[in-house]
């Protein structure tokens, strides 16, 4: 039996340590609201404050099988809540503790943080598919989100 994992590791800038520390305080509050939550929505990383007090970065990562909507779910929240703004946008794998056809692949989101949106995203696998179909790999449509 094969699993299948996706991970990610990515840097957010909060703006000033003291934001950062905020960030890590309503991740940790939201973990515990969920905690018994059949489908929590900020769940599947972990967030650390990068370079310890003093820093401003938030190091988001999966330890073991990461939830790409998580991390989506978590940083629009975030940045309502200290009102963040510009662009962001992290990127993902998809891996497999076997060789299996299909298995592997990846992706990339990127988020407008002062709109509190999506702005869209691109799978691997489908622009593979795209230009092994002989289809324009440059016309192919990042989903909006």
């Amino acid at each position: 039996m094969a699993d299948y994992f996706t991970h990610f590791s990515c840097l957010l800038d909060a703006g000033s340590p003291e934001n950062a520390a905020k960030a890590l305080a309503l991740f940790h509050r939201l973990c515990a609201e969920e905690a018994d939550a059949a489908e929590p929505a900020f769940n599947g990383f972990d967030l650390i404050q990068q370079d310890g007090p003093g820093g401003s970065q938030l190091w988001i990562h999966d330890d073991d099988q990461g939830d790409v909507e998580g991390i989506i779910n978590f940083v629009l929240r975030l940045a309502e809540e200290l009102n963040l703004s510009g662009l962001w946008g992290f990127d993902f794998a998809h891996t497999c503790s076997r060789p299996r056809v299909e298995a592997f692949g990846g992706g990339a989101h990127v988020i407008d943080l002062g709109a509190r949106k999506s702005l869209g995203w691109i799978s691997t696998h489908e622009w593979l598919t795209a230009a092994l179909n002989g289809e324009d790999i440059d016309a192919v449509e990042t989903v909006a989100g």
